[in-house]
């Protein structure tokens, strides 16, 4: 009972976790324009995403822009997001393994010891997943530190860290974390009895 609970913390844990992966990808606030300098304009906020750049004014005004071209992308931003889309793909298919493999479902058929390999394999995938995201933030927010210690940068065109970056890396630290709890339900091996079972008596033993 205790590793059926287990596995439904895992499953809830990196369900949450892919709900961040998909939230942090799609928010454009990956980073945000740094308050650096002697000229200091805050009418405006510039952000930058995955898939568009924008534009937040201090009347509420919100301009966005896609992305005309991947081409033009730098090299850290197009890897971004093809380990992001990765992650989630991932993730997402290794939790529909593990739901095979719970003890609380009914597929995979009724042996313990096949679900709970299923489960684990399925928490193996949702690890591989979870890394895509971890490597895809690191080098993005590598890429941020990068470009802010610059001397050769200009002042206004500097960013920080957005809320999306944390957002994403929030959803990752939750898949591994969900994803480590169902690895670990993997099947154990049958305890050997302790006493050898005894034979029955053969009929010449009563001669």
């Amino acid at each position: 009972m205790a590793n059926s609970g287990l596995q439904i913390l895992g499953f809830a844990l990196a369900l949450l976790g892919v709900i961040g992966l998909v939230v942090g990808t799609i928010m454009p606030q990956w980073k945000m324009s740094a308050y650096v300098g002697d000229n200091i304009i805050t009418a405006v906020a510039m952000y930058e995403g995955l898939w568009m750049s924008c534009a937040f004014q201090s009347t509420g005004q919100i301009q966005c822009k896609v992305y005309d071209s991947i081409l033009q992308l730098n090299s850290a931003l197009q890897a971004t997001r093809a380990l992001m889309i990765v992650s989630i793909i991932v993730v997402v298919a290794g939790l529909g393994v593990a739901c095979m493999g719970m003890k609380c479902t009914n597929c995979g058929g009724d042996d313990k010891t096949r679900k709970s390999r299923i489960a684990m394999t399925g928490g193996i995938i949702i690890l591989i997943g979870a890394l895509c995201s971890i490597v895809a933030c690191s080098w993005y927010a590598h890429d941020i530190i990068q470009a802010f210690y610059n001397p050769f940068t200009p002042v206004n065109t500097k960013y920080e860290f957005g809320s999306a970056i944390f957002i994403a890396w929030a959803g990752a630290f939750l898949s591994v974390v969900g994803g480590a709890m169902l690895a670990a339900s993997c099947p154990r091996g049958k305890p050997s009895p302790k006493y050898p079972m005894s034979r029955p008596p053969s009929s010449k033993e009563y001669v």
